[in-house]
């Protein structure tokens, strides 16, 4: 086996508090073991136009670890693969420039960090014969073969902080406050987030809601004296028979916007009952902020797994959180699937016996 001297790292997709952790581990961990460390930025487009790389050194990421976001940046434009692109020395197909500039700056392999997207771009760079590891990223925690990942337990706290906020105003008004929550087609922000904010509906993908069954556990709130409801929704949520909201449609390669659906809930809710009923969308605000310990803890051992990976020469693979240890999973059983909340979840089974209404 060739000895490994130089690998890239890059982050793709959208950003998740924990990023730079990452980075910080695969750049101290290779320091270590004798191996340099070029930064790509902004995805894989590192690859494309010379002067987006530049070298990490231990010295670079110092201090970086409680940080949100990315010190290389990322794009989230959908499949890059789709069309050639352009570049000041002409036009390229973007697959066949990527592997080009991968062999012209001596790498030995790559880091990639990102979400479904970024890991399926990734497999079909190692198909190419790229020797690279994929790193989990997501919020959402939607990426099948790993328990979890990185930047899930902060979107998931500060959505819990949010809520616990909403609960006073919400009392103080006699309103119903809802709560849309990221995640896209998976429940698992709203479910984690709306149990530990003490959210007496919640709605995620998995199981379509019924606007008439909400507003019943509304008013069986009022019946007991309870003036108030939380109600929290998942971005992908739909109601029995109906679709997703989407904000903006799928065009150019690009996936679909989700959103609007706390709004319509909202609005079904205080027609329907008469109670006031306001809305609020966290957003990109889960994305932000500094990591939590375990998303800085997760993603330390994520980037230190990475290293070990490459240098052990296991390739086409992506590090896995199966507890209590990281295994490697082959890119080949992730890509193209979606981690869903299973419907016999035992958090789903408690949240119904604490009278919790999933508006079924």
């Amino acid at each position: 086996m060739r000895r490994v001297k130089k690998i890239g790292v890059l982050t793709g997709g959208g950003d998740a508090p924990g990023l730079n952790a990452v980075i910080r581990a695969v750049v101290k961990s290779a320091h270590n073991a004798g191996v340099e460390v070029l930064g790509l930025e902004d995805s894989f487009d590192g690859l494309i136009s010379p002067g987006k790389t530049r070298t990490l050194t231990p010295k670079d990421v110092t201090g970086i670890l409680r940080f949100g976001g990315t010190i290389l940046g990322t794009v989230n434009r959908g499949n890059p693969l789709a069309q050639p692109i352009v570049t000041p020395d002409g036009t390229f197909d973007y697959a066949d420039r990527v592997v080009e500039m991968f062999g012209k700056l001596g790498l030995d392999a790559l880091v990639c960090i990102g979400g479904d997207g970024t890991l399926a771009i990734s497999h079909e760079f190692h198909k190419r014969g790229i020797p690279l590891v994929g790193v989990p990223k997501t919020i959402d925690n939607d990426i099948v073969g790993t328990n979890s990942c990185f930047g899930f337990d902060t979107a998931v706290s500060f959505a819990t902080d949010a809520i616990d906020r909403l609960h006073t105003t919400a009392e103080a008004h006699r309103r119903v406050m809802v709560v849309e929550v990221m995640g896209r087609y998976a429940g698992w922000i709203a479910l984690h987030g709306g149990v530990a904010g003490g959210a007496d509906v919640i709605l995620i993908p998995e199981i379509p809601y019924d606007p008439a069954k909400v507003v019943e556990s509304i008013r069986t709130r009022d019946r007991l004296g309870a003036s108030f409801t939380i109600v929290v929704v998942a971005e992908g949520a739909k109601p029995v028979g109906g679709d997703v909201t989407v904000m903006k449609a799928a065009e150019g390669g690009t996936v679909e916007r989700l959103g609007g659906i706390g709004a319509r809930c909202a609005r079904e809710i205080e027609e329907m009952s008469g109670k006031e009923a306001r809305y609020v969308v966290l957003g990109h605000l889960q994305r932000g902020g500094a990591p939590t310990a375990f998303d800085r803890t997760l993603a330390t051992r994520f980037g230190g797994k990475a290293v070990e990976l490459v240098l052990s020469g296991v390739y086409g693979v992506m590090v896995a959180n199966r507890p209590p240890h990281l295994q490697p999973v082959p890119l080949s059983e992730v890509v193209g699937k979606i981690k869903t909340v299973p419907l016999d979840l035992d958090l789903v089974k408690t949240a119904r016996a604490v009278g919790v209404s999933f508006g079924d």
